[in-house]
Formats: structure tokens, C-alpha cells, sequence
């Protein structure tokens, strides 16, 4: 589970190509469906904070959890700037703890796909059980075997930009379903006073980090909802309202905390 240490600082950087925007209308689109259009929210692997932020605006109560002290530093630092009220912590997903439960939880961006085994899947699943109000709602992301498979694996993907530069080597193993990220990156040394993009010229740092990320079956995925204790609402192509196809690269899954619904509808 750990990376982003050095990607961290340039992350936003080298992710700015991602409509946050488009993606938070879809979140909030399938949140409002299922009746949950405020309340207390958390953010499941929030990484920098731009979705958690994003929720924020939609006027959600954000809470914000994430395993990389680095991702969170530069979180701290956008809600210094927004003056938003979002409480981060920093937590592994598969041992997190909250001070009550929130009305949903949102796992966005492949965060999911970083749960390396089966048993960390139902593990993390129990968890947002155990903190979701009664009939409250997971939503969450993942990346495809097809994608890891057919799109990524065994690809380089490079970019070379002013503010720093990367190298992405990706091998996924379709035995284990893992898929493994080497990072290189390269980002100007700053001197005294110096902020990150402000174009100097001189050194460059080298810095390496490995990701590992796993494929995940849907059969498995149900399969783990349920023993949870969750119930699957909906299943989706992402950005859409359609079922995945066999070239879906990423779905979106809805379900519903039922055990404490239904102790209290039967009080």
C-alpha cells in the first residue's frame, strides 16, 4: 500500500487532464438518486483532496482518509487556501476508524484497485459497513482486467513537461491479476524560495516509486459486498447508466449498508 512519496508533489501536476469536474457530477448524480444530497460523506483513499474538495462545494460534510502522508500534506494545503471544513486523517483503508458513521462512502480514482488480495477487499467492505448509517450508501471505482490487460500492461507511458518529467513502465501478471507501476520521475532540485512549476532551469532529482494494483473480478467484487453485509444497488460503465461490456475499462458499483436498516425498520 505505500506510494506516492515523491509523485506526491507533482501528482496535480501530471493528473490535470482528469475532468474532476465531470467526474464529481457523475458521483453526485448517483448520490442524489439514492437520496443522499448532504450529510456527513467520507472520502476513501482522497488522496490531494481535489474530489474531497469538489463533494465539499456540492455541500457535503467531507471527511477525507488516506494511507500517504505526503497525498495529505498537499490535501491540508488546498483546504488552508479554500477554507473549506473537511477532516482528514491519515489511515490505512483497511483498518480505518471513524468517530461515528456518514451517510455514504465514495472510493474514487482506482483507489480500491491498491487492496492487493481478497481478503483486504472483504476486510476494507466490513469496515465501510460498520461505518455507514443504516441504509447508507458505498460508491466506488474500479479498473478492469481489461484495462490492465489489453490497455496498460507491458506499455511505457512518458511525459516530459517543465515542472518534471516521468516514466511509466507497467507488467501485468494475469495469473496474480497484479499489475505493476514503475514510476521514474524527474523534478527540478528548488532552491531557497523556489515553488514547484515555476519553470527554473539547472538540476533535476531523480526519484523512483513501484505501484502495485490489482484486477478484480465483478463476480468477486459482489462476491465480497455480500459477505460484508452489503447489498449491490448497481453496477456501471463508468459515466454512464449502461452495464459494463467486455471493453469496459472502469465501472462504477453502488451499494447499501442493509443489517442496521433493517434491525431498525423491524423496531
Amino acid at each position: 500500500m505505500d506510494a506516492y512519496t515523491s509523485f506526491a508533489r507533482v501528482y496535480d501536476l501530471f493528473m490535470d487532464d482528469i475532468p474532476y469536474e465531470e467526474w464529481c457530477r457523475y458521483l453526485t448524480g448517483l448520490l442524489r438518486e439514492q437520496k443522499i444530497d448532504h450529510g456527513l460523506v467520507l472520502d476513501l483513499g482522497c488522496g490531494t483532496g481535489t474530489m474531497t474538495e469538489l463533494l465539499a462545494r456540492e455541500g457535503y460534510d467531507m471527511i477525507g482518509v488516506d494511507a500517504s502522508v505526503e497525498m495529505l500534506e498537499i490535501a491540508m494545503e488546498k483546504k488552508e487556501a479554500s477554507g473549506l471544513d473537511i477532516l482528514y486523517l491519515l489511515q490505512d483503508m483497511r483498518s480505518f476508524e471513524l468517530y461515528g458513521t456518514v451517510r455514504a462512502v465514495v472510493s474514487v480514482c482506482d483507489s480500491i484497485n491498491y487492496l492487493l488480495s481478497y481478503e483486504d477487499l472483504v476486510e476494507t467492505f466490513r469496515l465501510v459497513d460498520n461505518y455507514l448509517d443504516p441504509g447508507g450508501i458505498f460508491l466506488f471505482d474500479l479498473n478492469t482486467e481489461y484495462k490492465y490487460g489489453e490497455l496498460l500492461g507491458e506499455s511505457t507511458i512518458a511525459e516530459d513537461r517543465e515542472e518534471g518529467s516521468f516514466i511509466w513502465d507497467n507488467h501485468f501478471d494475469p495469473e496474480s491479476r497484479i499489475n505493476q507501476y514503475d514510476l521514474t520521475l524527474f523534478i527540478p532540485a528548488l532552491e531557497e524560495g523556489q515553488v514547484q512549476g515555476s519553470g527554473q532551469g539547472g538540476l533535476y532529482r531523480r526519484y523512483q516509486e513501484t505501484h502495485l494494483q490489482r484486477a478484480f473480478s465483478l463476480e468477486e467484487v459482489f462476491k465480497g459486498l455480500s459477505e460484508a453485509g452489503l447489498q449491490l444497488v448497481a453496477c456501471y460503465d463508468a459515466f454512464t447508466r449502461e452495464k459494463p461490456a467486455q471493453g469496459s475499462d472502469r465501472v462504477y458499483i453502488v451499494a447499501r449498508e442493509r443489517k442496521k436498516a433493517s434491525a431498525r425498520s423491524s423496531t
